[in-house]
């Protein structure tokens, strides 16, 4: 089954003349890994901010071609389907946490779709072993290191439970212990049937990728 599709992608941001995406098509199969890679203003990141509807819904510019995630035009699916089928994790974990404890950071989206408490409890017992946070579960996410905050970003969205995760250059920020602690969550997600497009300029971190597309 295709989980992403993309035909004949363009965008350029409003006020620019310059297509920072030209002519990007790709198929991504469910429960693949996807590595995408390039120089610095290539638009890898705005390819990310497409999958994900923030283009041109909060970012302006002129779009063209076509997205489909699980066979249904992006366009068509409400903010609701999109919280629940596209997670995505920025690189500076920062400008995503903004609660005082980590327990409420993760059940914070989880109540926004009003998931049952009973659900929401499962989840976040199941996210914080998953990604081995459990022991920062009261902690103060601001006075944890960019390692742990990532940690606590991944999971945060993964409370959603989303089909298609996508990652933009999560890995920048952590040493080699969390880095290696992220790639065996990445796999055991895959394992579960997730779908994974992450921007990572790693050779050592591409290499464990079903596809790469560098642009």
């Amino acid at each position: 089954m295709i989980a992403v599709s993309i035909k004949n992608l363009g965008f350029k941001y409003e006020k620019s003349d310059t297509w920072i995406l030209k002519d990007i098509s790709l198929d991504i199969n469910k429960g693949e890994i996807t590595v995408i890679t390039g120089g610095n203003g290539s638009g890898k990141t705005t390819l990310l901010r497409c999958i994900r509807a923030l283009i041109p819904n909060v970012y302006k510019g002129e779009l063209v071609g076509n997205i489909r995630i699980f066979n249904q035009d992006l366009e068509e699916m409400d903010p609701l389907e999109l919280v629940k089928t596209i997670g995505i994790v920025f690189q500076n974990p920062e400008t995503q946490l903004f609660s005082s404890t980590v327990e409420d950071e993760l059940v914070f989206g989880a109540e926004n779709i009003c998931l049952k408490r009973d659900e929401i409890h499962k989840r976040l017992n199941s996210i914080l072993e998953l990604t081995g946070i459990e022991h920062l579960r009261h902690s103060n996410p601001n006075n944890l290191s960019g390692g742990e905050q990532q940690l606590i970003a991944i999971a945060a969205v993964l409370m959603m439970d989303p089909e298609i995760l996508l990652l933009d250059e999560v890995l920048s920020w952590v040493d080699k212990d969390n880095r290696s602690k992220i790639l065996d969550i990445l796999r055991s997600l895959k394992d579960k049937g997730k779908t994974i497009i992450m921007v990572d300029h790693i050779e050592e971190n591409i290499r464990f990728a079903d596809g790469i597309l560098r642009i």
